[in-house]
């Protein structure tokens, strides 16, 4: 099976770098922030109906939709988490966490896991909105946080080249991996709990087989620039990187074989860093952010 692309859309509405992207709860939504602080909601059947739901005073590199409340966490440089309610783009409350960046926020059943500038990954209790424990593994920058809830594990990737591996019920380090050889910018379990995935300003990409340690399964060198973000396709047979070399490339999630390169002379992609992917369950679901401002939209059809 070959896989055919068609760039769908471009939004343009941000008037800085995109960052961020997550899902808004209904498929054919989904929402953006970045440098400029605004957080937008867009609909890919109206594209040109992007709504200011939130002005953040400062750059955002992180949000996350909690499916259970409603509410958008908004995670704002060099001050915490603001959660927005989605529905009247009102602020509900806000923490303060770190006078550093945050540059990720995951959840899982009642927690939700922060990775912030100053190397603490802080864990809050998602349902009272209130701290639990801060985890200081680290010097550098925690840049990205995945969950493994086959090992009850979860992987932060640093700034210090090592991705991480915690216990989620007791909170505890686990396991140090000299994953890379530059700051590790994406890590990503494959969705059966097997493997986990990792890339950064080294422009590899890396599996590693879940284990008592892990070890290194596939090695690849997957772009020119740094790695800065890896997803999965709704189907969890395709990975996606998101390159400051201006591509997004995809691969087999199994193999990790290329099938495809999104770059501006075949496909009128990005003409600056894409930073972030977002591959919602659609036929024009993938989207893309760039350093440029715009987001892209693309439809991904397999033929044989």
């Amino acid at each position: 099976m070959a896989l055919h692309i068609e760039k769908t859309d471009t939004f343009a509405g941000h008037r800085d770098a995109i960052y961020a992207l997550c899902p808004a709860g209904n498929p054919h939504q989904f929402y953006s922030s970045g440098s400029d602080g605004m957080v937008i909601r867009w609909d890919l059947s109206r594209p040109d109906l992007g709504e200011l739901i939130a002005r953040i005073p400062a750059s955002v590199y992180a949000l996350n939709y909690d499916d259970a409340t409603g509410f958008l966490w908004v995670g704002q440089n060099f001050d915490g988490i603001h959660r927005i309610n989605s529905s009247n783009k009102q602020e509900v409350d806000s923490i303060k966490l770190t006078s550093s960046p945050i540059f990720d926020i995951r959840f899982f059943e009642n927690l939700a896991l922060v990775a912030q500038g100053d190397g603490t990954v802080t864990i809050l209790d998602r349902e009272v909105f209130q701290i639990r424990k801060h985890l200081k593994a680290s010097e550098t920058s925690a840049r990205s946080i995945d969950v493994n809830p086959h090992s009850r594990e979860f992987a932060v990737g640093y700034s210090d080249c090592t991705v991480k591996i915690f216990d989620l019920d007791t909170l505890t380090l686990k396991f140090i991996i000299a994953a890379h050889t530059h700051s590790v910018f994406s890590v990503r379990y494959s969705p059966d709990g097997r493997f986990l995935y990792s890339g950064g300003r080294d422009a590899h990409l890396k599996s590693w087989k879940v284990g008592e340690p892990y070890q290194l399964h596939q090695d690849v060198v997957a772009h020119m620039f740094a790695i800065n973000h890896i997803t999965h396709s709704p189907d969890h047979q395709k990975l996606i990187t998101a390159s400051m070399d201006k591509t997004l490339k995809i691969w087999d999630a199994g193999s990790l074989r290329l099938l495809k390169v999104l770059d501006w002379a075949r496909f009128a992609g990005h003409r600056t860093s894409i930073n972030k992917a977002l591959w919602l369950p659609l036929e024009s679901g993938l989207i893309s952010a760039s350093d440029d401002r715009l987001i892209s939209v693309w439809n991904v059809t397999e033929k044989a």
